[in-house]
C-alpha cells in the first residue's frame, strides 16, 4: 500500500512539473518571437538638429561601456570628420546600460562632454546587438530622417569617410539603397558551442536571405524607417546583420555593390597608405592601429598612388 501511495505522489509531482514547464514556455509558443519596435526608452540623445542642418552621412558605431579607448580613437580619427567634400558628416555611438554604477556614471560624463552618445535602457551585452542596431534605426526614424545616408559599423573598424562619401555621390541612389560586404547565400551555424549558433527553433530554414556583414553596412535613410517599421513582423535573431537582412527581404530591398571593386573588408586588411585610400571599411583595428594609420593617411594626403 505504501508503495502504491509513493507511486501516486511521484506521478503527481511529474504532472505538476510538466504543467509548470508548459506554462513557463507559454510566451514562446507563438513562434517566431518578434521584437517590439519601441523596446526600452532613450536615456541619452546626441546634440544634433537634423531639421536645421541635415547631415549627408550619419555614422552609427556600436560600442560598449568598456570601449572608451576605442571611442576616443574614433573621435580623433575618422569619427572626427564633420565635413567631407562639402558634405556634412556626423558620428554617434550606440550603447545600452551596464550593471556597474561606475560605468553608467562614466558614460553620463562622457555624453555630457562629447554629446555623441545614443543610449537606451536595455542591457549592453553582445547578444543584444540586434536591439542596439535597431535603436540606431529608431533614432534615425524619429530624430534624423533628413540624413541622406547612414552607416552602421563597429568600434574596431577603420572607415575611410572621404572615399565612402565620394562613392555615395557617384552612386547617386538615395532611396531603397543598401550596401556593404554582401553575403548572398549564407547558412545558419547549428553547432551549439559556436558563437554564432542559431537553433532551428530560432530559424528553421536552411539559408539566410542576402545580408551584409555587420562590421559595416551603408544605407539610404529611408531604409532605416522601413526596417524599423517592419521589424516587429520579422522573426527576431540575435545576429543583427542577419536580422536586418530578414527585414530587407520582407521589404524586397536587395543589397547591392557600392563599387565594382571590393571596398568592405570584414576579415581585415594589411595596412598601406595607397591600399587604404581606396577602401571604405576594414575590421580588426585596435585604438592604436587607428591612430597610427590615420596619422599616416593624413601625412600622405597628396601622395600619388598607382591605379590598380
Amino acid at each position: 500500500m505504501t508503495f502504491v501511495k509513493m507511486r501516486l505522489v511521484y506521478a503527481c509531482l511529474l504532472m505538476m512539473g510538466a504543467l509548470c514547464l508548459y506554462f513557463s514556455m507559454e510566451p514562446f509558443k507563438e513562434f517566431p518571437f518578434v521584437l517590439k519596435k519601441d523596446h526600452g526608452k532613450f536615456l541619452r540623445l546626441p546634440d544634433i538638429d537634423c531639421k536645421q542642418n541635415p547631415p549627408f552621412l550619419v555614422l552609427l558605431v556600436t560600442s560598449s561601456h568598456k570601449q572608451l579607448a576605442a571611442r576616443m580613437a574614433i573621435r580623433k580619427t575618422w569619427g572626427g570628420e564633420t565635413e567631407v567634400q562639402g558634405q556634412r558628416v556626423r558620428t554617434f555611438f550606440l550603447l545600452g546600460t551596464s550593471d556597474s554604477a561606475h560605468e553608467m556614471d562614466a558614460t553620463a560624463q562622457e555624453s555630457e562632454q562629447h554629446r555623441d552618445i545614443i543610449q537606451k535602457d536595455f542591457k549592453d551585452v553582445y547578444f543584444n546587438l540586434t536591439l542596439k542596431t535597431m535603436m540606431g534605426m529608431e533614432w534615425i526614424h524619429h530624430f534624423c530622417p533628413q540624413a541622406t545616408f547612414v552607416m552602421k559599423t563597429d568600434s574596431d573598424m577603420f572607415v575611410n569617410v572621404g572615399y565612402l562619401t565620394e562613392l555615395l555621390l557617384k552612386k547617386n541612389k538615395t532611396t531603397r539603397f543598401f550596401t556593404g560586404y554582401i553575403k548572398p547565400n549564407d547558412f545558419p551555424i547549428r553547432q551549439k558551442f559556436n558563437k554564432w549558433f542559431v537553433s532551428k527553433f530560432e530559424y528553421p530554414w536552411d539559408r539566410y536571405p542576402p545580408f551584409c556583414s555587420g562590421t559595416g553596412y551603408v544605407f539610404s535613410s529611408d531604409v532605416a524607417s522601413q526596417v524599423y517599421n517592419i521589424s516587429d513582423s520579422v522573426p527576431f535573431l540575435k545576429l543583427e546583420d542577419v536580422f536586418v537582412g530578414l527585414c530587407l527581404a520582407k521589404l524586397k530591398i536587395r543589397p547591392e555593390e557600392l563599387h565594382t571593386k571590393q571596398t568592405f573588408f570584414p576579415g581585415g586588411l594589411r595596412f598601406s597608405v595607397c591600399r587604404f585610400q581606396k577602401i571604405v571599411a576594414c575590421h580588426f583595428m585596435t585604438p592604436q592601429d587607428l591612430l597610427t594609420y590615420w596619422q599616416a593617411m593624413e601625412a600622405s594626403r597628396e601622395q600619388d598612388c598607382p591605379s590598380v
